[in-house]
């Protein structure tokens, strides 16, 4: 396992591209409404972090071909941009990276499309809160572990799924790096951290059962059995007292 350790100037490096991530999360909210598209969406986010100086990181990783990933009602992760207008009670997650001067971000957030049943505002709430709860208390000495049981601890509680294909991850001067971070395991499991890690935080949640399945894309991560997903997202830094959120 190769974990980086980032020095002062690369933390003031990713702070700014976690800041220019954060803005262009808020643009897109700002513009989600019934009649929109995902397609409309990803040339928001795209013409944004191009303005800033910066590139976004899922554009052409591994040939995927959009700036944000938009995920609709059951799908997980990876959903591909469409010209299909969204519905009045769908949600769309929306999943981002931004490189500046070389350094990674990666933050997501699913939202509403106008008004949505409680169930739905529920479940997303649900998994925002449950990215809060993982990482509470935690700094350098803690275990990775921690994160992991309390993400898994709070959802499945709540009756949500915890989806165990994918998992958070370390970023830097790479979108993926070493430790993986799963939403799920024992509370005593995992590496020691250390102040300077950069982590990628990412509970993903379902209504139902947490089983998935790939798309014909290759990319999309969909609900086995069809009922909605959400996902929250944040890069965090790893500090000898506690942990600072970049990309909020």
């Amino acid at each position: 396992m190769n974990v980086t350790i980032k020095n002062k100037d690369e933390i003031e490096k990713m702070r700014i591209a976690g800041k220019i991530l954060k803005d262009a999360l808020a643009l897109i909210e700002q513009s989600i409404y019934p009649g929109q598209t995902s397609l409309h969406l990803n040339d928001l986010a795209y013409n944004y972090i191009i303005k800033q100086g910066a590139t976004p990181s899922f554009l052409n990783y591994e040939g995927f071909p959009y700036t944000i990933c938009a995920s609709v009602n059951d799908q997980v992760v990876h959903g591909f941009c469409t010209d299909i207008p969204l519905k009045e009670g769908d949600i769309i997650s929306i999943d981002c990276g931004v490189i500046y001067k070389g350094y990674h971000s990666d933050a997501a957030r699913t939202f509403p499309v106008g008004n949505v049943t409680v169930e739905k505002s529920n479940l997303i709430q649900a998994t925002k809160d449950s990215f809060f709860a993982g990482i509470e208390g935690i700094k350098a000495g803690s275990r990775l572990g921690h994160i992991s049981h309390r993400i898994q601890q709070y959802l499945e509680e709540r009756g949500y799924g915890v989806v165990r294909e994918l998992t958070g991850h370390g970023v830097g001067t790479k979108l993926h790096e070493d430790p993986l971070v799963p939403n799920y395991g024992n509370y005593n499991s995992g590496i020691v951290l250390q102040a300077g890690m950069t982590l990628a935080i990412e509970p993903m949640s379902t209504m139902g059962k947490r089983y998935v399945f790939l798309e014909d894309n290759d990319w999309t991560v969909t609900t086995e059995d069809g009922l909605p997903s959400a996902h929250y997202e944040n890069t965090i830094l790893i500090k000898e007292d506690g942990v600072e959120i970049l990309t909020l």
